[in-house]
Formats: structure tokens, sequence, C-alpha cells
């Protein structure tokens, strides 16, 4: 009984510093940024689209890579899809797909490798940007990239900044790879529709 009143306790505590936080001279509570963009959007819900086009260096070898496993099942070194690796990435985003192309930002998150069949990464990634015109702001895209194929399609579930609420998909290709130096850039276009 004690654990539920030091509980309640604490809630109104915290909804008392809350609200004290909120006022203003007046007494009146102010909304927050997130609170009055919610109300911009109810009252112009009308997205946006916007295309995105960018390439991602893929460095999975050398001295420097920017993808490294985490974990693999007990079939992953057997399995001709590697069923069960999971690597997580921090790759560089780049406006053209040369390597000192104009930095963007980067694409992080992790890759699973989810097919035993044929060769298919359930994806869970963020294009974080970091430059040019959408800098600070990021983009969030889950699903499975079947990577063996042409025009791979996956979604865009969310974002954030001025691509909040975002949705849509992206379509990827591999631009170009490089055995001797496992060092590949993937290309993307992004189709998004926001606030």
């Amino acid at each position: 009984m004690e654990k539920i009143y030091t509980s309640l306790f604490l809630s109104s505590l915290l909804l008392f510093i809350t609200i004290t936080n909120a006022l203003n001279s007046s007494g009146t509570i102010q909304p927050s940024e997130a609170e009055k963009w919610v109300q911009n959007y109810l009252s112009n819900p009308t997205p946006k689209v916007t295309k995105i086009h960018l390439y991602v260096q893929d460095v999975l070898g050398g001295p420097d890579p920017t993808i490294l496993e985490v974990a693999r099942s007990a079939i992953t070194s057997t399995s001709p899809t590697m069923f069960g690796q999971v690597r997580v990435l921090d790759d560089l985003i780049t406006a053209g797909p040369a390597r000192n192309s104009t930095k963007l930002g980067r694409l992080q998150g992790l890759i699973t490798s989810a097919d035993l069949n044929v060769s298919g990464l359930a994806m869970n990634v963020n294009f974080v940007f970091t430059d040019g015109m959408y800098k600070g702001n990021t983009l969030s895209m889950l699903g499975r990239n079947p990577i063996d194929l042409r025009d791979r399609e996956m979604p865009i579930v969310g974002g954030t900044g001025v691509f909040r609420m975002a949705r849509g998909f992206s379509i990827s290709n591999t631009y170009s790879y490089d055995p001797v130096e496992n060092y590949g850039v993937l290309e993307y276009t992004l189709y998004v529709f926001h606030v």
C-alpha cells in the first residue's frame, strides 16, 4: 500500500512541476513546440511531397568498416543466405556516388539476414541528415530488402523535424560494388509525404 501512495505522490508532483514550468507570467499554460505543431497539422493536414536522391557508401571490409556483425545464429556460417546474421551500420550518405562527394549525413541502424532461401535483409535504419538542406532531420525506413533485385522498394515509416509524420517509400539499387575492397555504393530515391 505504501508503494501505491508513493507512486501517486510522485505522479502528482511530476504533474505539478510540469504545469508550473508551462505557466507564463500571466498564469496561463503555454503550449509546447510539439503541441503547436500538432495544432498546425490538424488545421492544415495537406501533405507535402519531397523527393530525395542520395548515395550510401557501404564499407564492408578494410581497416575502417562501417558495417559490423553483432550476432549470428547457429546456422549462419553454413547458410547460403547468411541467415541469422545481425549487423549494425553507420554508413556515410553522400550527394553523389563518389566517395569524396558532398556529405549529407549517415545511414544508421540494424540489418538482419532474414531469409532462408534468397538474399533478403530485414532493415531498420535511419537517414540522419547532418548537412545540406535537411540538416538536423531524420527519416526512418523499415522493411524487407531483397538485395539481389533491382529497384528494391522499402517503406518510409516516420521521421523527425520537417519529416514529422512522414510516410512514403524508397527505391534502392546497388550502384557499384568492388569485391577487392569489399566496398559498395548504394543509390536511394526517397519519396516522402510529410506535413
